[in-house]
């Protein structure tokens, strides 16, 4: 199959190309604009970070900046430009936008990159301006056209109309003339009260394609001489070849060479089935002494000493905690502990390289898409402009496709050079080479302490977090932190409650395991040890766990103190946490700028929780599309349900990865999904993230019912390894 690259798609027949630069909010605006004729050429210049185009045809096609994993920016991010338009949502198409970090840039990184939950939140103002630019040129084009004042001109469902002469246009009959208007550089956008398309539901752009087959992935791309590849990896992390035997491996139909990269050996052949095999029949010798060969107890003793009061580097601090606790009529601590995980998404990762005369494209699901393009120059010692990056729909992610090192680019541009000519080859990773290949969720160990009075006041709190960091010593490490990363810790500081004396520490502990983002990053574990710390302590002082929670919220936590009286309302809680045998508990946690409460039901299934309800509150800022927000939450509430039941990766003895697949790493089944029922708070806010935000309170509302349920208070995840 052939992907069109950017210039191709820009002559192909539009009639209308906008393109808009937008700021980071509050600073000053810079940047044109580029309108393309029919024919592609273009009639002004300007350097976008997203294009509308408007189609003959009357089709309305967004580039969205934003890889689609399933977590809806097509249909979001086009739904604004629809917005603004007025065009209807028939006429609406998505495509991804290719790898270039100053057309497509995130505002909020500086690169094109999606991750934090920041696709709306980043591209909210940005793409309705872009369908206001689009409508205004269509207006401009009708009146001129029409030979009448602008003004008198309405919009609606995608037709332009003059009522008075009764005369009318659809965006396709207008896009040629439109192309020649001039790009508006502060199109007025809708007041809230008007909008249409904002805040209803509508199917999603993507539904269609990925339902009937048609939806394009990087295991469908195939170009001409293409060769599979897999490697094979050190079992242990960090390890390096030191010698290896191909000679049997050479014997198998279809594997055509094998080569050493320096990520392992690889096996080149004519299919997936004869580099699998091939690989099989590899004999490896691995040189280990850089890698990690200690095993997850060794690993969480040693954090755990590290741990202490006095380690780290104080990151909040209000208050003099240490005093405030010693002089408590109650002194509570806990120790938390949380393992390696994978983000294991249904799509292992894959990517095709194509080499032809001293060019390089790619087609690969990225979520920094300029990263992997830049790591496939240098390695092939190429100009960047002579690479090409087509970001392709890919089968899920949380956070495994957003590597700071190009992990996948970086390989298959070494699968390249050390095949040393021109050809294309599409690298193949198995489940097994996901989840025994590093780039985990860190390690973590949380020591806690807090102290209540004689009411059962809180007078002091203490959190000492041990884990490695994922941000120091990369791109995104802009020497500001002062050795801190603040992903390490999130949600450990700058908590909604009103803590009169408050110490946090983090320290930062080194392994030669890599670590990465996963769904919601240090909110998976800092939401667990502050919700359930703080459950405990509410439930010494004979206290109720909502209203708990609302006297100690500050008087600035509106938005929180709304979500968690929410969810106690749709929950009908009635401070029972005990009916039968069902049991409830809740959390409460805000992390990228959306605010969440959950409150859950369980059972007692055999010795761990079976959750059958799930009541979530969430306040995201104006709620652009209300069922892919429902569907995050959704989603995000099996997913990490199913983590905190089931899932880490366990280091044996020497390193080696116990998990290597689903019959190991387990996945919640369709029978342990429990109901979910979510309610949106209304609100004018500017939308903030949602792919991410349900994840962090689903594993503490857990702990707390059936803490509430057994007495037994869970101290490390997941369940299943802590005895529940």
């Amino acid at each position: 199959m052939t992907i069109q690259s950017r210039r191709q798609f820009l002559a192909t027949g539009a009639g209308l190309v906008i393109g808009l630069a937008l700021p980071i909010k509050g600073r000053a605006q810079s940047g044109a604009a580029a309108v393309l004729s029919k024919d592609g050429s273009a009639a002004g210049t300007f350097a976008p970070n997203a294009f509308v185009r408007v189609a003959p045809d009357n089709t309305v096609t967004v580039m969205i900046k934003h890889i689609e994993f399933g977590q809806g920016p097509f249909t979001g991010l086009a739904t604004l430009v629809a917005e603004e338009m007025d065009a209807s949502w028939a006429q609406m198409r998505a495509e991804s936008a290719p790898a270039n970090d100053e057309l497509y840039k995130n505002l909020f990184f500086g690169l094109q990159a999606t991750g934090g939950s920041t696709a709306m939140a980043n591209s909210y103002i940005q793409m309705r301006q872009a369908g206001a630019a689009a409508r205004a040129m269509m207006v401009a084009a009708a009146a001129e056209a029409w030979d009448v004042p602008a003004t008198e001109i309405s919009v609606a469902d995608g037709v332009v109309t003059h009522a008075q002469s009764g005369q009318s246009a659809s965006f396709g009959d207008l896009a040629e003339a439109a192309a020649r208007q001039t790009v508006p550089v502060e199109p007025a956008l809708k007041n809230p009260s008007e909008f249409k398309l904002i805040g209803t539901d509508r199917p999603k752009l993507d539904t269609a394609a990925k339902s009937d087959g048609t939806a394009i992935f990087t295991m469908d791309v195939h170009r001409e001489g293409m060769q599979t590849v897999v490697v094979k990896h050190p079992d242990v992390v960090g390890a390096a070849v030191a010698s290896f035997d191909a000679s049997a491996a050479l014997e198998v139909k279809g594997v055509v060479a094998v080569r050493q990269i320096p990520q392992g050996v690889a096996v080149y052949a004519t299919s997936t089935g004869a580099a699998l095999k091939g690989r099989s029949l590899l004999t490896v010798s691995w040189d280990t002494s850089m890698a990690e060969t200690r095993s997850s107890d060794q690993i969480y003793e040693d954090f755990s000493q590290a741990a202490t009061r006095e380690g780290g580097v104080v990151v909040e601090e209000t208050g003099d905690s240490g005093a405030a606790i010693d002089a408590a009529e109650i002194v509570h601590e806990a120790e938390f502990r949380f393992p390696y995980l994978a983000h294991a998404p249904m799509e292992p990762l894959d990517a095709v390289l194509e080499l032809k005369d001293g060019k390089a494209e790619m087609w690969m699901g990225a979520q920094f898409p300029g990263v992997d393009k830049g790591a496939v120059a240098r390695v092939l010692g190429l100009d960047g402009a002579d690479v090409a990056l087509n970001v392709m729909l890919a089968g899920g992610s949380f956070g495994r496709r957003a590597q700071t090192t190009a992990q996948i680019g970086s390989e298959i541009a070494e699968i390249a050079k050390a095949a040393g000519s021109d050809g294309a080859w599409k690298l193949v990773w198995t489940r097994e080479d996901d989840l025994t290949g590093g780039y985990y969720r860190p390690l973590t160990v949380h020591r806690m302490r807090a102290g209540l009075d004689a009411d059962g006041n809180i007078v002091g709190w203490e959190n000492t977090v041990a884990n490695q960091s994922i941000m120091l010593d990369t791109f995104f490490d802009d020497g500001k932190s002062e050795g801190t990363d603040p992903t390490s810790y999130e949600g450990s500081t700058k908590m909604p409650y009103d803590l009169p004396a408050l110490r946090v520490n983090w320290v930062r502990m080194e392994s030669p395991l890599s670590v990465l983002w996963w769904r919601s990053v240090g909110h998976t574990h800092t939401a667990y040890a502050t919700e359930v710390f703080l459950d405990e302590l509410l439930e010494k002082a004979g206290k109720d766990p909502v209203q708990g929670r609302l006297d100690l919220l500050k008087s600035e936590a509106g938005r929180d103190r709304a979500v968690l009286e929410k969810v106690a309302e749709i929950a009908g809680w009635d401070g029972e946490r005990v009916k039968g045998d069902r049991a409830y508990g809740l959390a409460l946690h805000e992390s990228f700028s959306t605010y969440v409460a959950q409150i859950v039901e369980v059972s007692d299934a055999g010795g761990y929780p079976r959750v059958h309800k799930v009541w979530v509150a969430v306040d995201c800022g104006v709620a652009v599309n209300p069922n892919v927000i429902r569907a995050q939450v959704e989603g995000a509430v099996g997913y990490g349900l199913g983590t905190a039941l089931f899932n880490e990766l366990t280091l044996l003895e020497g390193g080696v990865v116990a998990q290597k697949n689903f019959d190991t790493y387990r996945m919640l089944r369709i029978h342990e999904m429990p109901e979910i029922e979510v309610a949106i708070i209304n609100s004018v806010a500017d939308p903030t993230g949602i792919g991410e935000p349900g994840t962090p309170p689903i594993a503490p509302a857990v702990a707390n019912a059936w803490r509430a349920l057994t007495g037994q208070a869970v101290r490390r995840l997941p369940f299943k390894s802590a005895g529940a």
